[in-house]
C-alpha cells in the first residue's frame, strides 16, 4: 500500500485517520484520547456523556423532574457536565498529540445550547466540532464564537452546497474538513434522502468526487474530505490516497474502535461483534428521529419489526371495505377494519398480542400487555433528548413542547436504550434487548485475521494495524 502521509487538518499536521464519534457514552475520553495520542483525530461523543463523582463513580442519569420541561433541563445539565468530563480526560491522555474533536448531533435536544456551554468552559481542550444528523447551519457561527474548527457531516454534494451558501461561506477559514458519511454503509443514523433507494447502495467515489468539485468551486481545494462509512482495510482504498482528483482525504473509523481494550462497551457486546455475519446489520427507519439508521438485527430490532408487521389500517366510521367493527382500549371504543384484517387481528390476539395501540397514521399495532405498558411508560418519561421525537411527540421548538401529532408506538425511547446498552453490555441479555448501532462492515470482525482467537487490540495496536493497510 502507498505510504499514508500526514495531512494538514484543523491547523495541524496529523495522520489522516479519524475515530468516528459514537454516542451515548461509547466514544469517550479514554478511547478518543488514546486515538489522538497515536497521531490521529480522536472524537469523543458530547451526547449525554458520562460524568463522575468525587470518588470516580459514574453518575447515573436519573431524572426527577415532574414535567418534560423539568427533565429536559436535567438532561442539559448532565450533557454539559459529561462532555466536559470526557474532554478533559481525552486531552490529558492525548499528551499534545493528534487532535481532540467533540461530536454532537444537530437534532439532539438543545444541541446548540449544550455545545455552546461546553465550549465556554472547555477553553483549549477541544480542537474541533463534528456535527451531523440534520443540517447544522449554525455550526459555523458557534465555531467562530470560540475559534475552533468545524466539521459538518453530510452525505451528498448538494447538502454541502446548501450549507455553504447559507452559512459556511462566512466562516471558511475555520472549516477544518468535510465528513462524507456513506448513507448506506455507515453505522448509527444515516443521511439517505427521499430520492435515494435504501436497497441500492451507490459507489462512494463519484459522490465524493462530486463533493470535491463543489468544494473546489468555493476555493476549498485543500480542505480535507473525511471518508466515513465502509472503511475497513486501507489497501481497499489505495486509489483514494494521494489522488489529485479527490485532493486531501482522511479516513474515519467508527465501528472498528468498538473492539479495543480502551473501548467502554461491555464484554458481551465485544463478543457479539466477533460473531456477526454479513447481513446481520439492518438499515431501518424505526428511529424516533425519523432518519434511517443502521443497527444489528438483534432481539430489540426484531421486536420493532414485529410491531410494524402486526399493523392494520382503521377508520372511525364504516367506509368502503372497513366495515368490520373492532373495540380498542379499556372502553372498547369502536373502529372499523377490513374483514380480512380483523381475522388477522384475531390470530395475533391468540398469540398474546392483545393490546392495540394507535399510530399517527390511522393504523393500529398489536403488542403484548407488558410491551404496551412499557411503551406508554417510556413515552410519559420523555426527557426531550431530541429536538423533536416521533415516539413521544416532544418538540423543543414549540411553545407546548409537542409536535401536535399522536406519539408513535412503532418507535422507541432512544435515550433509554442507548444508556442501557452503554452501561449494561457486560450482560448478554442487555445486548439482545437494546439498540446496537453498527456500521455495515461490522461482520468483518469475524473474518479479519487481526482478531483471530478473540484478540482485542489496544487503540495503539489498532492504529498501527490500520497504517499497514490491512
Amino acid at each position: 500500500m502507498k505510504l499514508l502521509n500526514a495531512i494538514r487538518m484543523g491547523g495541524a499536521e496529523i495522520l489522516p485517520i479519524v475515530e468516528g464519534g459514537k454516542g451515548v457514552s461509547i466514544s469517550n475520553g479514554l478511547s478518543s484520547g488514546n486515538w489522538a495520542a497515536a497521531g490521529g483525530v480522536g472524537t469523543f461523543s458530547a451526547v449525554n456523556a458520562d460524568s463522575f463523582d468525587d470518588h470516580g463513580r459514574r453518575i447515573p442519569q436519573i431524572y426527577h423532574g415532574r414535567t418534560r420541561t423539568d427533565r429536559h433541563e436535567e438532561l442539559v445539565a448532565y450533557a454539559v457536565k459529561g462532555a466536559l468530563t470526557q474532554a478533559r480526560r481525552a486531552y490529558d491522555l492525548a499528551g499534545g498529540k493528534g487532535r481532540i474533536h467533540a461530536n454532537i448531533l444537530w437534532e439532539m435536544g438543545a444541541a446548540e445550547r449544550i455545545i455552546t456551554e461546553v465550549l465556554e468552559q472547555a477553553k483549549d481542550l477541544i480542537a474541533g466540532i463534528t456535527c451531523g444528523a440534520g443540517m447544522p447551519y449554525r455550526l459555523s457561527d458557534i465555531a467562530a464564537k470560540f475559534n475552533v474548527y468545524y466539521y459538518p457531516i453530510i452525505s451528498s454534494a448538494r447538502a454541502f452546497n446548501a450549507l455553504w451558501k447559507r452559512a459556511y461561506s462566512k466562516t471558511a477559514e475555520l472549516l477544518g474538513g468535510v465528513v462524507y458519511e456513506d448513507p448506506w454503509l455507515a453505522g448509527g443514523h444515516n443521511g439517505l434522502s427521499n430520492s435515494e433507494d435504501p436497497n441500492r447502495a451507490e459507489d462512494p467515489y463519484p459522490r465524493v468526487l462530486a463533493l470535491r468539485k463543489v468544494m473546489a468551486e468555493y476555493g476549498l481545494h485543500d480542505t480535507p474530505i473525511i471518508m466515513a462509512g465502509g472503511v475497513w482495510w486501507l489497501d481497499e482504498w489505495e486509489h483514494w490516497i494521494d489522488n489529485p482528483e479527490l485532493g486531501p482525504v482522511a479516513f474515519q473509523f467508527g465501528t472498528r474502535p468498538l473492539l479495543t481494550q480502551e473501548s467502554p462497551i461491555g464484554e458481551a457486546w465485544k463478543k457479539r461483534l466477533l460473531t456477526l455475519k454479513e447481513g446481520d446489520i439492518f438499515l431501518n427507519r424505526f428511529s424516533p428521529t425519523g432518519f434511517y439508521s443502521s443497527a444489528v438485527n438483534n432481539g430489540f430490532m426484531q421486536e420493532l419489526r414485529g410491531r410494524s408487521e402486526r399493523q392494520v389500517a382503521f377508520t372511525t366510521e364504516p367506509v368502503g371495505e372497513h366495515v368490520a367493527e373492532y373495540g380498542v382500549g379499556p372502553r372498547k371504543r369502536p373502529v372499523y377494519l377490513t374483514a380480512a384484517d380483523r381475522d388477522g387481528v384475531r390470530a395475533w390476539e391468540a398469540r398474546g398480542f392483545t393490546e392495540a395501540l394507535r399510530t399517527p397514521d390511522s393504523t393500529l399495532i398489536f403488542v403484548t400487555p407488558d410491551k404496551a405498558r412499557e411503551i406508554i411508560a417510556d413515552q410519559i418519561a420523555c426527557m426531550g433528548c431530541l429536538s423533536q421525537c416521533r415516539f413521544s411527540n416532544w418538540s423543543q421548538h414549540e411553545a407546548e413542547h409537542t409536535t401536535g401529532k399522536r406519539p408513535d408506538p412503532r418507535s422507541f425511547c432512544i435515550q433509554k436504550t442507548l444508556q442501557d446498552i452503554a452501561h449494561e453490555s457486560d450482560d448478554p441479555a442487555a445486548v439482545e434487548r437494546n439498540l446496537m448501532f453498527s456500521g455495515h462492515n461490522g461482520y468483518r470482525f469475524a473474518s479479519d485475521p487481526f482478531y483471530s482467537n478473540g484478540f482485542i487490540p489496544t487503540v495503539k495496536q489498532l492504529v498501527e494495524r490500520i497504517l499497514t493497510g490491512r
